[in-house]
């Protein structure tokens, strides 16, 4: 896969990508990370990427021209081309699993006040990565980039991610590790036993638990869980 991302901050990547999962798949050609300046496709002789709104009202907006020209010189025939912004699709686990199989994605990251409008027309999905505000779109980008790669074929093992939260709706069971006890906190009788039939049972029942406490509106609609 390769990802192209188009900000004014490039430096805010420094560094994200230089370890741990992502830096290995980068360096196994798993993937490809490219960090474009927005500024760089500008026309204006000072580079000017911004102005104010039509209307009136606080604050700048990001410009057509640079971000049409840069996402032109970028796009081919398999592009998915992502817009960040507040307004966007709520960004969920299923989401990252259907761009994991795309080619090509490249993500624009708002800033200031926000885009002029039009830019929609040139994007394929709007996303957010939640109901608040950033600064702008270069830590959601971040965001976008680590779920989806971990979930590229050969990254990691499948097995680590079937099971782990958000998958069938649920978040993840309880996990733990040695010594059995641990300043007076055991480890439930049920995961020492080695019956793998009541472990899973078990792990399937905490999974319900846990969600429906703490997040009751994935389980809407999940007949799984009845």
């Amino acid at each position: 896969m390769k990802i192209d991302v188009l900000t004014l901050f490039p430096d805010m990547f420094n560094g994200v990508f230089a370890e741990s999962i992502i830096k290995r798949a980068m360096d196994n050609n798993l993937v490809e990370i490219n960090v474009y300046n927005i500024r760089d496709y500008s026309k204006d002789p000072h580079k000017k990427v911004d102005d104010t709104p039509y209307g009136g009202g606080a604050g700048m907006v990001l410009m057509c021209q640079p971000i049409f020209d840069a996402v032109k010189a970028l796009r081919s025939d398999n592009s998915k081309v992502i817009l960040l912004t507040p307004s966007g699709k709520l960004y969920k686990q299923s989401i990252a699993l259907d761009l994991s199989l795309e080619k090509h994605l490249i993500i624009i990251c708002g800033h200031y006040e926000g885009f002029d409008e039009r830019i929609k027309t040139i994007c394929d999905m709007e996303l957010s990565i939640g109901d608040y505000i950033l600064t702008g779109g270069e830590i959601p980008a971040m965001v976008l980039i680590d779920s989806i790669t971990r979930l590229i074929d050969g990254v990691i093992r499948k097995e680590s991610y079937l099971n782990e939260s958000f998958t069938d709706n649920l978040l993840d069971y309880p996990t733990y590790t040695k010594p059995r006890v641990y300043d007076g906190l055991v480890v439930p009788d049920v995961l020492v036993n080695g019956d793998h039939a009541k472990i899973d049972k078990w792990r399937r029942e905490q999974q319900i638990e846990i969600t429906k406490n703490n997040r009751p509106d994935l389980l809407k609609g999940d007949d799984s869980c009845e």
